[in-house]
């Protein structure tokens, strides 16, 4: 299944010439972002295209994105997701950051 995704990564980065995205997804899948965010993603999660449409709205305000990357590794988060709170500071910066630019 891991592989699939990452063919799966591959195939949809080809056509990206943004480094900075294709080091993000990169990061999703290597954190294992895709087990529960991708397509289809696992219970009630939130896709990668869903949750990058709902962060839209967060483009510019500085003081948002960072309390998002904060709320993203707090332990009680959505009862306790092991992969978020395995994120460091500077990663989960970064992918609120990804995800509002658009997840692509």
């Amino acid at each position: 299944m891991k592989h699939a995704l990452a063919a799966l990564c591959s195939v949809l980065l080809i056509g990206s010439p943004s480094l900075p995205a294709h080091a993000s997804m990169n990061l999703a899948l290597d954190k294992g972002c895709l087990t529960c965010h991708g397509n289809p993603p696992r219970g009630r999660a939130p896709t990668i295209p869903d949750l990058a449409r709902e962060y839209a709205k967060f483009r510019g305000q500085e003081t948002e994105i960072l309390r998002l990357s904060a709320h993203l590794r707090e332990h009680h988060l959505f009862g306790g997701v092991p992969a978020h709170e395995r994120l460091s500071a500077e990663e989960a910066e970064h992918f609120v950051r990804w995800l509002v630019d658009g997840g692509r």
